[in-house]
């Protein structure tokens, strides 16, 4: 399944006790619309505040399904903060974390007050300057161990990340920071935004990200940026997984 959700009104995407979360909204409206309790996988986790402009999550279910008519009752049961895109068949090992080969973020950066974007941007009055940012998310790219931008205490085998591309565009008064990689830490993207920003206002050097990365310190990076402007935004999977 293919969707978007507005993350503010959820503790993250993850399943958690007492809370309210987008995995457990969606499982609980397809266990209402099947009769019968349905679990899902997300494509990875976003973490509290944080949007999706596309996720891509996986269930099991042995018998037929009709696609058109599931999609319109699960858009009728879920709150309007989460939206069912499209339903398509896999096959029956596909799945949606490990299977996905590219995963992309985008983050908006906002310099004035938008009653329109207030959930959706890091409203900064100052004036960041975006060539200097671009000079250091080129310097991402040559490097795999990103143990400086990760939460700490965090249950992960290896820090290492294939980032792909990284850059900054200004687009109708807006600031826009792309990120696109194999996989992300939890906190990575936040962590690198609220670093390139230092880096934008002068409060740091471009060529200080790499003394950064090579410290593998969480504490030598800079605040994580606000998750109301970040975006899961785009997943990629190979075509042969789909049956249709």
């Amino acid at each position: 399944m293919e969707l978007s959700y507005h993350g503010g009104d959820f503790h993250g995407w993850q399943t958690q006790p007492n809370a309210s979360s987008v995995q457990a909204t969606i499982e609980l409206a397809l266990s209402t619309y099947f009769r019968q309790p349905i679990a899902i996988m997300g494509s990875g986790r976003t973490d509290t505040g944080v949007h999706a402009a596309m996720q891509v999550c996986h269930f099991d279910f042995e018998g037929r399904i009709d696609r058109d008519r599931l999609l319109k009752a699960l858009n009728g049961i879920l709150p309007k903060s989460i939206a069912i895109h499209q339903i398509r068949p896999v096959k029956p090992d596909a799945h949606a974390r490990f299977d996905a080969v590219e995963r992309s973020y985008f983050y908006r950066v906002i310099p004035r007050k938008n009653p329109f974007l207030e959930d959706f941007a890091w409203l900064c009055y100052q004036s960041p300057e975006p060539h200097r940012m671009n000079t250091a998310s080129k310097i991402l790219l040559e490097y795999e161990d990103f143990e400086c931008f990760s939460k700490v205490h965090t249950e992960v085998n290896h820090f290492r990340c294939q980032i792909k591309s990284a850059y900054w565009e200004q687009k109708e008064g807006e600031l826009l920071f792309h990120i696109t990689a194999n996989r992300f830490l939890r906190g990575m993207v936040r962590a690198i935004v609220g670093t390139l920003m230092e880096i934008g206002l002068g409060k740091r050097q471009p060529e200080d990200l790499s003394l950064i990365i090579e410290s593998r310190d969480r504490s030598k990076a800079g605040k994580a940026a606000p998750a109301k402007g970040l975006f899961l935004s785009k997943i990629t999977y190979p075509n042969d997984i789909y049956l249709d």
